[in-house]
């Protein structure tokens, strides 16, 4: 029986090294100095722009509201996944329900590295896999256009996920395969310079491979896909393809992506619903150059089939 007894010690301490391992690859890490000193004094004007790049009303304002209520960043949008259902919470400048109290440095730490003030991980709801890849000066600018809206007091619904989704230290070894700020598109040296800024607002701020790219089980996008279109994140219907080639937009012109961001009419004067309509009204809100940018980008990148599965034809 003693070689039973050392096979159940070096069982323990394989496990006990394991876990321990776990342990410290699964820590939070925040950003350096380096990386904080490039934050800048912040520019609220340019800020605007970020704002609506990014999207911020179309999760974080109260479901329904309309017009400058919009600004008020309640939270409260329910977002059913296969991992649970998560509540975007309250960013607007209150204090205690808000990020009213947060430092320009809080806000860099939760968009680039997914970190919240106290040390913990923000769950990948939160788009950072995406907002890694913004420059840190418009985390700067956002934040500075972030403090001229107001504070609306009252805090969201929190969220609802089952075992083992709701330990958040288990995130941390999520991000150690997917949270990188290296582009999802790599083009070769002497790309224009449209295409090179699309790339950014698209990757970026804008996180559209968050919804249009196909994701694996562990949920985390599949760059080999990107942008190829997706299944719903709540499991109904898909999320078109917005590859250059068939069954993305390889019938659309790069005028007609720009109008269809600044107008809501496709080529054939359908137009935009769903999730996209609270989208588009925030691209509406960049300018002509920006549109053009992202169309330029979304034109240029390597076509793909559609990376959701085939509609059934039904019998008539």
């Amino acid at each position: 029986m003693a070689w039973l007894k050392k096979l159940v010690g070096a069982v323990v301490i394989l496990g006990g090294v394991g876990a321990v391992a776990g342990w410290v690859l699964s820590a939070p890490v925040t950003l350096d100095r380096e990386t904080l000193a490039k934050l800048g004094p912040g520019d609220a004007a340019r800020g605007k722009r970020i704002f609506y790049a990014g999207g911020c009303t179309s999760c974080h304002a109260k479901p329904g509201s309309q017009g400058d209520a919009r600004l008020q960043l309640v939270g409260g949008l329910e977002l059913k996944t296969p991992f649970g259902t998560f509540v975007p919470p309250n960013i607007s400048q209150d204090p205690r329900d808000g990020i009213g109290a947060w430092s320009v440095e809080d806000l860099a730490n939760a968009m680039l590295k997914g970190v919240s003030p106290s040390g913990e991980h923000f769950y990948p709801a939160f788009p950072y896999a995406s907002y890694a890849r913004m420059n840190p000066a418009d985390i700067g600018d956002l934040y500075a256009f972030l403090k001229t809206l107001p504070a609306v007091a009252g805090k969201a619904a929190g969220n609802s996920l089952g075992f083992p989704f709701n330990i958040r230290r288990g995130i941390g070894l999520w991000k150690l395969l997917y949270l990188s700020d290296q582009p999802a598109v790599a083009f070769p040296e002497g790309k224009p310079d449209p295409v090179m800024a699309g790339r950014y607002l698209v990757e970026g701020p804008g996180h559209c491979g968050e919804c249009h790219t196909p994701r694996d089980l562990a949920g985390g996008t599949k760059k080999n896909e990107w942008l190829a279109g997706a299944v719903a994140a709540e499991g109904n219907g898909v999320v078109p393809n917005i590859t250059s080639g068939e069954g993305g937009l390889a019938e659309w012109s790069e005028a007609d992506i720009a109008n269809y961001l600044e107008t809501g009419f496709t080529p054939d004067f359908d137009s935009v619903g769903g999730a996209m309509v609270d989208v588009q009204r925030n691209m509406a809100e960049l300018t002509p150059q920006d549109r053009a940018a992202i169309a330029a980008y979304l034109k240029a990148i390597p076509a793909h089939p559609n990376g959701y599965p085939a509609r059934k034809k039904t019998a008539n």
